[in-house]
């Protein structure tokens, strides 16, 4: 996996865009090729090698594509049109009969999907809480073909030993696939950590503008059959991301070190006056000492904790509700990552998972620390 380009640091490939140029006019800006078939020549031949049908053959999503590989470390990487697409291409290489080790607790959109799979595919499906390695071991000691975990985890932000986890998905002879879009490759590289597939939500970070829905799929190794079968399946699944929607996320990435890094700051300070406040009975973030993962965090992530948190407020759902209605600098939105800080009570979206009804997940965006701060300290106030 190992070029000149890839020994570049993170800041840098995404300024640069991992070199791509604009190919018609020597512009800075890379252009955004639309094409969606080619020409061939007099002898039917292709004019440019590999470039027959726009579906999964376009400039403009592979120089995005190159983007991320080089930020991830990896031997390849796949875009697909939303992170849910990119996990459904994955999960579709598994055969009939086969065993998955799902950490609990995680996004709940995947969750429900891979159980509905799970079920309509007769897959063997096993939910486990992953950061607790003993009971990972535990679900290992059977066979298993995929331990897919999320680190960290949203919305609770737990955090697995991704190392640790690599060692008994193989000794079980599975796979390890990294749900890593919390972190961002900026700050975790899964695949230097011993697992085998990382998985993004380009919306989310990556993009960092909330205006692109994006999936990204990278591996360790290219030669792989399963590495194989997920790009057969996007290309004849058609599950593929437009030139448009990838340039805008190569638009994005130019200055994600830059945007990680500020929201990484933000996020600790809002984290640290949380928990001090008396309005708030607990604070999950994985920059704070008293987070059961924080050593596990500290060893894997590089450069800060990231940007998500949750919240439990005093006082239940209505003092909760209270408190996210009286708030003007965070938007009442879904999502997270983007340059805005976003606030959202988990129950009101997923009101039958578990989620307690005084959760508060923020996500930090790039805005003036002491600002966040005095928007949440007024919201507080009883």
């Amino acid at each position: 996996m190992s070029t000149d380009a890839d020994k570049l640091k993170p800041a840098t490939i995404a300024a640069h865009a991992a070199g791509a140029v604009d190919v018609a006019g020597a512009g800075v800006v890379p252009g955004v090729h639309l094409a969606t078939t080619y020409r061939r020549g007099a002898d039917n031949a292709l004019l440019v090698a590999g470039n027959a049908y726009g579906r999964d053959q376009n400039e403009t999503v592979r120089q995005a594509e190159e983007v991320l590989r080089q930020l991830e470390g990896a031997a390849a990487t796949l875009l697909f049109p939303s992170g849910m697409a990119a996990i459904a291409a994955l999960f579709r290489t598994l055969p009939n009969g086969a065993r998955v080790v799902l950490q609990s607790g995680i996004y709940w959109g995947a969750t429900a999907w891979i159980r509905d799979f799970c079920s309509r595919r007769d897959l063997v499906l096993d939910e486990v809480d992953a950061p607790d390695l003993q009971a990972l071991s535990a679900a290992c000691v059977s066979p298993a073909d995929l331990v897919w975990i999320e680190v960290p985890s949203n919305p609770w932000l737990k955090t697995v030993d991704i190392a640790a986890a690599a060692r008994i998905a193989h000794a079980a002879g599975a796979v390890l696939a990294v749900d890593s879009t919390a972190a961002t490759p900026v700050l975790t590289r899964p695949l230097e950590l011993g697992a085998d597939f990382v998985m993004h939500s380009g919306t989310k970070a990556i993009n960092g503008h909330t205006d692109v829905v994006a999936g990204v799929l990278s591996c360790r190794d290219k030669t792989s059959a399963i590495w194989q079968a997920v790009g057969i399946d996007r290309h004849d699944a058609g599950a593929i991301i437009g030139p448009f929607e990838a340039w805008l996320l190569m638009r994005g990435m130019r200055t994600l070190p830059l945007r990680i890094e500020r929201m990484c700051v933000n996020a600790m300070a809002i984290a640290k006056f949380l928990q001090a406040h008396e309005g708030v009975e607990a604070v999950f973030y994985p920059g704070l000492t008293s987070h059961a993962g924080h050593e596990v965090a500290t060893r894997q992530m590089s450069g800060g904790y990231g940007y998500l948190m949750s919240v439990l407020v005093k006082g239940g759902r209505k003092r909760a509700l209270d408190v996210i209605g009286r708030l003007h600098l965070f938007h009442r939105a879904t999502s997270l990552g983007g340059v805005e800080s976003l606030v959202e009570h988990r129950h009101t979206i997923e009101p039958d998972t578990g989620i307690p009804e005084n959760l508060l997940r923020l996500s930090i965006g790039i805005e003036d620390a002491g600002d966040l701060i005095a928007d949440l300290k007024q919201a507080l106030m009883a």
